[in-house]
């Protein structure tokens, strides 16, 4: 696919010259670079990319589309002196740029008519070709092999710490890029914080466990929840996995393109509040995920805008309860014009081990 091409014409929609990308995610998503100092200028007859010598040579492997510039001074000062740009109107990435340099870009080209453009590349970022799901999807098979290993690790007196060190490792022993994010592992009363650091508590039985892990593959990521027990688990927390996987099942089965995000997070939302724990469930029910962890569109009770085919989000309801324990599944789908696919395999039943 020419992103370039797609670049040019979201420039012309806005009535510009052109466009200066510098948030390294989308730089990546348009012309192929994955390194962590360039940026990338589109005009409606030409594409530079700029970087320095560090990735003289990954460049040239990489950038597709755009000519290649490799300096060893300040990049936006290397674009001033090619003087590629003079009055033109250009657009740029208002919400990933310091002030500080945006100060420093205008007056080092202070010919040019800057225009703020916030979100400028989201929507379309979000809409995933099938080579992206194909990576995701790539990157999601190794983290359900964590998960089905670190089944067997994960015993009476084993501390969360080191089931979150045993996470990471075979995430990398499998080829893995790095992680998506730091692994969550909390058990018994931990579950019950949506985002616990794993801590020195030492598993105990009966403790259930919200796992939530995921990496990065070929730079995109996977994200995936599962909650199993440590021996027999009390008949409250079996109940209240038994609304959570019901209330998850419910949004897959509803998902399509078109429908308003704040809908599908309500066919979730609505299964908890019905068994009386609405309270419990203090999160939206999911986000893109791709080259960042977390990508628009947000699936939040607030959210009016529509989900548009091709997006790969998270669908991950939870329910916890202070001081006792916390349950959340998460399964990460794409979203079609009837539909949505399914990518997650792992099972979704309570495990107990």
């Amino acid at each position: 696919m020419d992103r370039i091409n797609l670049v040019r014409a979201l420039v012309r929609e806005h009535g510009a010259d052109g466009v200066l990308l510098t948030f390294l995610p989308d730089v990546r998503w348009a012309c192929g670079f994955t390194g962590s100092n360039g940026i990338l200028l589109v005009t409606q007859s030409s594409a530079h990319f700029f970087s320095d010598g560090r990735y003289l040579l990954q460049a040239a492997r990489e950038v597709s589309g755009a000519e290649i510039h490799i300096t060893s001074d300040n990049l936006f000062e290397h674009l001033a002196s090619s003087r590629l740009l003079s009055n033109e109107h250009i657009l740029f990435q208002s919400d990933h740029i310091l002030h500080s340099t945006f100060v420093q870009l205008t007056s080092l080209i202070p010919g040019v008519i800057w225009h703020p453009s916030p979100d400028l590349l989201t929507r379309k970022v979000a809409v995933k070709d099938k080579d992206e799901i194909g990576r995701i999807t790539e990157a999601l098979r190794i983290t359900e092999s964590v998960f089905e290993k670190i089944l067997g690790f994960i015993q009476p007196g084993v501390t969360e710490k080191e089931i979150a060190a045993e996470i990471v490792y075979e995430h990398l022993k499998l080829g893995a890029e790095k992680m998506s994010f730091d692994p969550v592992v909390a058990s018994g009363l931990n579950g019950a914080l949506p985002h616990a650091r794993p801590s020195d508590k030492k598993i105990v039985p009966g403790d259930l466990i919200v796992l939530d892990i995921g990496c990065f593959l070929d730079g995109y990521a996977s994200d995936m929840t599962r909650t199993v027990c440590v021996g027999q688990p009390s008949p409250e927390a079996r109940a209240v996995y038994e609304v959570v996987l019901k209330a998850q099942n419910e949004a897959i089965r509803q998902a399509r393109a078109g429908m308003r995000a704040k809908d599908l997070d309500f066919a979730a939302r609505s299964v908890i509040q019905e068994a009386g724990y609405g309270d419990h469930f203090n999160h939206s029910l999911g986000h893109g995920v791709g080259l960042q962890i977390h990508e628009w569109p947000r699936i939040s009770k607030d959210a009016e805008f529509e989900i548009p085919a091709g997006a790969v989000v998270t669908i991950e309801p939870g329910v916890y309860i202070p001081d006792s324990f916390g349950v959340r599944i998460k399964d990460m789908v794409v979203i079609t014009e009837d539909g949505c696919e399914n990518l997650s395999r792992a099972v979704k039943n309570l495990i107990c081990l």
